[in-house]
């Protein structure tokens, strides 16, 4: 039988699926059926990709537009930082309350419940005025609550779809579409502007990408997805699992609340630093993300590159670029790490945290060198940016792929959640509003000019490099505990 709405579910631990569902009669050693034919799971991954695609355009669209949204609503730099920080704060509120309702109901409804609502607001968006900017922090802020249902509890299905040898590259196939929607939402937010000398245009299209995505997800993914237990992903890799027979008085894992949940994961040390280390990789990117457009348009004002804008439509050259930059550094960024995780894993327990720490000390090196030669070289600050990002990128399917086997299957989506929360609230939520803030500050205290503007930006950029090298320490202190968390969470 069949969900057919919002029903409780029971935990992981106590649902029997395929050939397990007979241990008590056939013995400790069974072997683990598939209940879901290939080609429908790699089809119910490719839907899940799409719309973490429509996803991350939507976050991106604002800041490839960012000059035009500033002129028109007439915003200072600390106001303009003040956007995106509204639109990441009811993200990261929303995400624990959907990561509690992905581990207890249909997971279905709610990612399709989540697609219609954030595009819906996306299309609201495009028709605000520039005596209501209020509403549009406001839209921009549901946004946010819309998308935290879909980045809760997606990785959770496309970790129950696939053992764990294809676990690691079906997540690295669908955090690829992190980079990819955020360089294709400044390449459509900038494309669109040129194209129809208004802004507002660049909102109207993911509407009807997502609509397309919650079609795709009705007609594709089963209504209820199939949860593996922690034994089936231990040992599912082999062909066979091994399940104790059950006893005469033997219970089962007790129904767990979710402060008992919370609980168990702070004390789990290697899901504490390596969500303090995504918490560092969140702050570099959400600034790098919201102001590096115009950061490089101001150099290049201050070198003489490009006039000063003063039209309705400010040049989106650098969008485009920087945009295309993401794109391609994602790709190669998280094809390398999992690579690099695949391979180093079969000669170190520790690689994956060990991947991470070194890619965060090389970018932020690659960060500052970039921020130094900004206002002499504008060719070589694309360069050291870019190098900047594709080692930034290299961590996000292997952050993911440690919390998968460090945390218990029936906390995941808790997991997730928690590590949503904390990662933005002390990351991305804050950074723009910071970095703009400082900014600000700093022009303030001196004469307004071209020079100053550059200045400002450039002095609270540094506040990133040193984030990134935090977050490297970070990555360093879970690699002293994820031998014994992986090992617990496999017995």
């Amino acid at each position: 039988h069949e969900n057919t709405g919002l029903q409780s579910q029971p935990p992981a631990e106590e649902q029997n699926y395929g050939a397990t569902a007979a241990h008590v009669r056939q013995g400790p050693f069974v072997s683990v059926s598939r209940t879901t034919p290939a080609k429908n799971e790699y089809l119910i991954a490719a839907v899940l990709c799409y719309a973490n695609l429509i996803n991350f355009m939507d976050w991106f669209i604002v800041p490839g537009i960012l000059l035009d949204i500033q002129k028109y609503f007439k915003l200072s730099d600390g106001g303009t930082g003040l956007l995106q920080t509204v639109f990441i704060l009811c993200y990261m509120l929303a995400a624990p309350i959907f990561g509690y309702l992905g581990d207890r109901y249909n997971r279905k409804i709610i990612l399709g419940a989540g697609i219609f609502f954030w595009s819906s607001v996306t299309l609201g968006s495009s028709f605000i005025n520039e005596l209501h900017y209020w509403i549009f922090f406001l839209l921009r802020g549901l946004v946010g609550i819309g998308t935290a249902s879909y980045s809760t509890i997606a990785p959770t299905i496309i970790a129950d779809l696939f053992e764990e040898g294809k676990r690691t590259t079906m997540l690295s196939i669908f955090y690829i579409f992190i980079p990819v929607g955020s360089g294709l939402g400044y390449v459509l937010a900038a494309g669109m502007a040129d194209a129809t000398g208004d802004w507002h245009w660049a909102f109207r299209v993911t509407p009807c990408m997502g609509g397309v995505a919650l079609v795709l997800l009705i007609l594709l993914v089963p209504h209820r997805t199939q949860r593996r237990t922690a034994a089936h992903r231990a040992l599912s890799i082999s062909g066979t699992i091994r399940v104790a027979a059950e006893k005469p008085g033997v219970r089962r894992t007790a129904k767990t609340t979710w402060c008992q949940d919370v609980i168990s994961l702070a004390r789990n040390w290697s899901f504490v630093w390596s969500s303090l280390g995504l918490t560092a990789m969140a702050f570099v990117t959400g600034a790098l993300g919201m102001w590096v457009p115009v950061f490089l348009y101001r150099a290049q004002v201050v070198q003489g590159i490009v006039p000063p804008c003063l039209r309705e439509s400010c040049n989106s050259s650098n969008s485009l670029i920087f945009g295309g930059i993401t794109i391609g550094t994602g790709i190669l960024g998280v094809i390398a790490g999992a690579e690099a995780a695949r391979r180093l894993r079969k000669i170190n327990n520790k690689a994956d945290p060990l991947i991470c720490a070194t890619s965060m000390f090389i970018s932020a090196l690659c960060l500052y060198i970039a921020l130094m030669v900004a206002q002499t070289n504008i060719l070589s600050t694309f360069i050291f940016i870019a190098l900047g990002e594709l080692f930034l990128s290299v961590n996000w399917a292997v952050v993911t792929d440690i919390l998968l086997y460090v945390v218990t299957p029936r906390r995941q989506s808790t997991a997730i959640a928690l590590q949503i929360l904390v990662s933005h609230l002390l990351g991305d939520a804050g950074s723009p509003y910071l970095i703009g803030t400082i900014s600000h500050a700093i022009q303030d205290k001196n004469a307004h000019s071209f020079q100053w503007s550059f200045w400002s930006m450039q002095y609270s950029f540094i506040v990133c490099s040193f984030v990134g090298v935090c977050g490297g320490a970070f990555f360093l202190l879970t690699s002293f505990h994820i031998e014994e968390d992986r090992k617990e969470v496999e017995r």
